[in-house]
């Protein structure tokens, strides 16, 4: 079985919106059931648990019935962070998902993710147990000096980077064991909260699946905007599609 988790728990504050960012609405339809219809349409992912903000339960079923969002099978409530919100995702799978069941962990407000992504990186994780969606770096990196923030005398090869951004699919034994140890140890409160972070801390090797620059998380109003102009391109791409079939 495959289970998308998708994180909603934010409050999104830096939009300075009157909801959490994944309820602002683009066109008419929250930035969350775009989201989600993406895996509600995938024909290998076979249900989603969405890991909600507080206090927003029934606003989010409302969502699911009103798109017919019918693989959503489960709303748990959000973390403070980013890393919480993962583990209350992940642990609020373990009476539900076998060791080899597969977890694609996607936050709520990155809606510009293509199909494809989730299908790579579902075939990357079954061949070898976790894939993470990346993208080559396509421009310049400099470090930023320790001393002085604002310059950098320091260059990295861009041919050696790899930019990594969601979705991630972990086997679900590695993924619940994983969390475990690191909150057994206190390392979870000692590296940022991410799950890759976590993975390189952990010694575990990373496996990297097909991704793209476009797939981006929306912070600012600009990324709404942007948002809004991709999905008419993409209206318009269907009706011209169809006017030629």
């Amino acid at each position: 079985m495959n289970v998308a988790i998708i994180l909603a728990g934010g409050k999104g504050v830096r939009l300075g919106l009157n909801v959490p960012k994944q309820f602002a609405e683009v066109l008419g339809k929250p930035v969350i059931a775009y989201t989600l219809d993406i895996f509600q349409q995938h024909p290998e992912i076979d249900a989603i648990e969405v890991v909600c903000v507080k206090g927003y339960f029934d606003e989010m079923w409302g969502i699911c019935r009103k798109y017919g969002l019918t693989k959503v099978k489960w709303i748990v409530e959000g973390g403070a962070s980013f890393s919480e919100s993962v583990q209350k995702g992940v642990f609020g799978l373990e009476d539900i998902c076998a060791d080899d069941d597969i977890v694609t962990i996607h936050t709520g407000v990155a809606p510009f993710l293509e199909p494809d992504f989730i299908t790579d990186n579902l075939r990357v994780c079954r061949e070898k147990g976790n894939a993470i969606t990346s993208f080559p770096l396509y421009s310049l990196a400099g470090k930023r000096n320790e001393q002085d923030p604002e310059m950098t005398n320091e260059w990295f090869d861009r041919d050696s980077i790899v930019c990594l951004k969601n979705p991630h699919s972990v086997r679900y034994a590695l993924i619940r064991d994983m969390y475990k140890e690191a909150v057994k140890t206190g390392l979870i409160d000692r590296v940022k909260p991410y799950t890759t972070t976590l993975m390189f801390h952990m010694n575990i090797p990373i496996y990297l699946s097909q991704g793209s620059q476009m797939n981006i998380k929306i912070t600012k109003k600009e990324d709404l905007e942007l948002f809004e102009a991709f999905v008419l391109m993409k209206q318009k791409q269907r009706e011209k599609n169809g006017n030629e079939a």
